[in-house]
């Protein structure tokens, strides 16, 4: 497919870990690497795989997008990833995120709350659909203004796939460098999705306490 030729290439290795302990390891995933193995040979290398050379048996709780950068939790033992595996469905985990986008919003911050289902016809991409979509909300706050594009924190409230590309589409402010939804100019502008999960807070399934993991912007 076209849009794979746009993406960067990870460096190789395991990526760098943010935390690590007996029952879970916090990476800081890097743009244009799988969280999981996709379908075929040539997408056996992911987050998970490279993981899992130091740390055996790890496993996925949540995903990032391939060129999507940032923290990303996973479970050493299947007690853990249970525990964590609820608190991602619950939505008792907050994720924020930052994004470069086209253009420069009005407001100083809004509520994005439109509906996202499959794109059936334009695979992978989803697409809005106020009556056959599943409910999305994201809400976001305006960080830096530039000349032309604008710095965003993003705060999902949903976790639907591609949800933040899609919204901040919506709202006619697409992502720089996202070769799936932005146009030409706004894809000319990065050479990478600018889009970086900063922070992830939950509850440390031995303690119980709320812990943050955090990881600043690479762009």
């Amino acid at each position: 497919m076209s849009h794979d030729h746009h993406a960067p290439v990870p460096p190789d290795g395991v990526p760098p870990v943010l935390h690590a302990d007996d029952s879970l390891v916090v990476f800081n995933k890097p743009t244009g690497l799988l969280s999981v193995p996709g379908i075929g040979p040539e997408k056996m290398d992911c987050l998970v795989a490279r993981a899992d050379t130091v740390f055996p048996g790890i496993r996925i709780v949540h995903r990032l997008d391939r060129d999507t950068s940032g923290v990303i939790v996973l479970a050493r033992d299947a007690q853990t990833h249970r525990h964590l595996s609820i608190q991602f469905q619950e939505r008792q985990t907050q994720k924020t995120y930052e994004a470069m986008v086209l253009g420069e919003p009005d407001e100083d911050d809004g509520l994005i709350d439109a509906a996202i289902r499959k794109d059936l016809e334009n695979a992978p991409r989803q697409c809005i659909d106020p009556i056959q979509g599943r409910p999305s909300q994201t809400q976001w706050r305006i960080l830096e203004r530039f000349d032309g594009h604008a710095r965003l924190q993003l705060f999902p409230r949903t976790g639907r796939s591609h949800q933040l590309r899609l919204h901040l589409l919506h709202i006619g402010h697409p992502i720089l460098g996202d070769d799936l939804y932005a146009p030409p100019e706004g894809l000319a502008k990065a050479d990478r999705l600018c889009l970086h999960a900063t922070a992830l807070k939950l509850t440390h399934p031995v303690s119980g306490q709320q812990v943050t993991f955090e990881s600043p912007a690479p762009f």
